[in-house]
């Protein structure tokens, strides 16, 4: 048995016709409506809502032409408008249908189908032979509104594309189309599927690395935060490796291809990310696995009561008729139907108030189940970017003056760094002057003369003398100890102190995270950082489970490890590097301010970059898969206790004769199921985070 990647059905897969391959990987369907979703999702996007606009319509007038006005044909225009919704609306059903007699299965499609086209028929013979049954009322009302809440169903569940897809197509879209390839002494502008391992390539400040490489000449600083998850830019000199991909943000490269194509970093990811998407088995839908069964049950409960009642019980041929129609009206899956929708689209909209974007409904259904929560940290539970935290003072200079002298030195840098040492001088409204010299030392710090001709330096250890440096050396170390890059600042040529800086907690982290291990999940903290800055934070958050240096690969298998051990694993991250982790994980939840191959990656999005939001997320899941339980339990119970009845249970008492009201009442009881069901499901409007 396979299933089926849209709705989840179980499909025989000896037996199935409709089969579909991608990546290499053959997927089997329960029908040719899934089959084009899969295939072909923006086609069968816009059948759904031709369906849509035709349906709602024309059941609005067949419930007002029934019930408020009673026209001298109306009977006649109202099965004109209901075959209408019927066959043409509801087509898909029949195709399904038919589908799942070819598969020997029953499905969704085959409880609706058959229960609608029970209630069109039974109204039609009513409409055009009245004499044939002794009562004259007509279920067109039923039948179409049916079909048009379970097509609004289907049609929010699929508003978003393929999960998989979309972050491949986000992935593929930061491959370089053009590479600066030096040839002969000169640079030629070439395709990058012409690059060929060994060719010389120029990268200019601002460009993306074209390919792996390693750098021959020149030195630069690589942002590699979406590959590696390291918050700070890269310093690269001769020899060093570099990610195609990446961003050279300042300095020119000469680097030399060592992979190109498929054998890239990148295109690695894009692999991982697709395999894991592909090989991610859907959720199971509970009405579903159990319609696979209830269809016949219900089809022979009709025939055989239906036949007993004639050859047995002696009832005419019109009741044993009716007593077949009453049998599957009663099991016409209205509240079936909607149960999951309903509820799905009440829990959508409450969590887009709490600024929580859910991308489908598998996606809430997963986040009930959630039990361990593996979060990236740099742009998820830090804010991404570093800033000044301390200002350590060694001299008479005080904080705003040692600030103020760092920002003036740092103003024509481009560095991440000395950005943050500006905007943290601005922040503190502290006026900064243009210095009259400035120079920068490639992964060491800036030398600048202010215009009094004063030299002011800002950088690391290798910027100073062993003298200057060992009087600090002990505030330096505690400072890197709690993850903390340490700049020295001296001012005419004499140290007057330290300014930390670093990728600071959001305001929310600890909140967050205090709220994931009350709730009694395990939490992991797993970053490409490396372990000092891992360290201090998950020390600050308390966290206990920590790894860092991790590769996309090292988390997506730290997941699948997890998963070996039972675990039903949430994956919260921002970057390129989380997305083969977040399609792997049973959900991934993505920051919105993050990457677009997070967002696509993950099921869940934060609109407000807030990951409290993410606990806010589970939690709306649990109250929402509490609530198509028990809508379930209420749409299975009607039928279970009804079906008996409709099959004539109540003839011993009332005679045959009951039937004369009884189809009738089987759809007002019906309907109350229908009421029954939405107001459950709007209780979960009251959700409070």
């Amino acid at each position: 048995m396979a299933t089926d990647p849209i709705c989840g059905m179980y499909v025989n897969v000896n037996e199935s016709r409709l089969v579909s391959e991608r990546y290499g990987k053959k997927y089997y369907f329960c029908s040719g409506t899934c089959k084009d979703q899969f295939e072909k999702p923006e086609r069968e996007m816009q059948s759904l809502r031709a369906a849509l606009l035709v349906a709602w319509p024309l059941t609005a007038a067949v419930v007002v032409l029934t019930y408020v006005f009673h026209l001298a044909y109306g009977g006649y225009v109202i099965f004109l408008l209901a075959s209408i919704v019927q066959f043409y609306a509801g087509r898909r059903f029949y195709a399904g249908t038919l589908d799942a007699i070819r598969n020997r299965s029953g499905n969704m499609d085959m409880l609706i189908g058959i229960g609608t086209t029970a209630a069109w028929a039974y109204s039609t013979v009513v409409v055009f032979a009245p004499s044939i049954f002794s009562t004259g009322s007509i279920y067109f009302d039923t039948s179409t509104i049916i079909i048009s809440l379970i097509l609004t169903g289907t049609y929010m569940q699929r508003l978003s594309e393929s999960r998989a897809a979309g972050a491949v197509s986000a992935l593929i879209g930061m491959q370089i189309k053009i590479a600066h390839v030096i040839r002969g002494g000169s640079i030629t502008d070439m395709q990058i599927e012409k690059v060929k391992v060994g060719d010389m390539l120029l990268v200019k400040a601002g460009e993306r690395i074209p390919t792996d490489s390693v750098v021959v000449g020149g030195s630069g600083s690589v942002d590699e935060s979406m590959i590696t998850g390291e918050s700070m830019l890269s310093q690269k000199r001769v020899g060093d490796k570099v990610i195609g991909g990446t961003i050279n943000a300042e300095g020119t490269l000469r680097v030399k291809a060592t992979r190109v194509g498929a054998d890239t970093e990148l295109s690695q990811i894009i692999k991982i990310v697709e395999d894991a998407a592909s090989s991610k088995v859907p959720v199971q839908e509970l009405a579903d696995r159990i319609s696979s069964y209830f269809v016949p049950i219900v089809v022979l409960a009709g025939i055989m009561s239906s036949a007993a009642w004639y050859l047995i019980g002696g009832v005419g041929f019109n009741f044993a008729v009716l007593i077949f129609v009453s049998v599957l009206i009663i099991a016409c899956p209205c509240a079936l139907g909607i149960a999951t929708p309903a509820a799905l689209l009440v829990a959508s909209g409450r969590a887009a108030k709490e600024g929580i974007l859910v991308k489908d409904g598998e996606a809430l259904q997963m986040a009930s189940r959630i039990d361990t929560v593996v979060m990236d940290k740099t742009g998820t539970l830090t804010r991404g970017r570093p800033e000044v935290t301390d200002i350590i003072q060694v001299s008479t200079y005080g904080k705003k003056d040692m600030l103020r002298l760092a920002a003036t030195a740092e103003t024509n840098s481009e560095h991440v760094v000395g950005k943050a040492i500006v905007e943290k001088a601005r922040s503190s409204r502290i006026d900064i002057e243009l210095p009259a010299r400035f120079s920068y030392r490639q992964g060491n710090g800036v030398t600048a003369f202010d215009k009094k001709g004063t030299k002011i330096m800002v950088g690391n250890r290798d910027m100073f003398s062993r003298k200057q440096v060992e009087i600090l050396e002990g505030k330096l170390r505690d400072l890197e100890r709690g993850g903390k890059t340490a700049l020295i600042l001296s001012v005419g040529g004499r140290v007057v102190g330290i300014i930390a800086l670093a990728d600071v907690l959001k305001e929310d982290s600890r909140k967050a995270v205090n709220a994931f291990v009350e709730s009694g999940r395990e939490v992991w903290m797993i970053t490409g950082d490396n372990e000092t800055a891992a360290g201090a934070a998950a020390k600050s958050l308390g966290i206990r489970n920590v790894i860092a240096h991790a590769k996309p690969k090292d988390k997506m298998r730290k997941i699948e490890q997890l998963q070996g051990m039972g675990k039903t694993v949430a994956m919260i991250g921002d970057g390129i590097n989380d997305a083969p982790a977040l399609a792997k994980a049973d959900l991934g939840i993505a920051i919105g301010a993050g990457s677009e191959v997070a967002e696509q990656a993950g099921g869940i999005i934060l609109i407000k970059d807030s990951v409290y939001d993410a606990f806010v997320a589970l939690e709306l899941g649990k109250l929402t898969m509490r609530k198509i339980r028990q809508n379930l339990f209420w749409a299975f119970s009607y039928n279970m206790v009804l079906i008996p009845i409709a099959a004539g249970a109540l003839i011993p008492f009332y005679t045959a004769s009951i039937y004369n009201v009884l189809p009738m009442a089987a759809a007002l009881a019906m309907a109350f199921s229908s009421v029954a069901v939405v107001s459950n499901s709007l209780l979960i409007a009251r959700f409070r985070s």
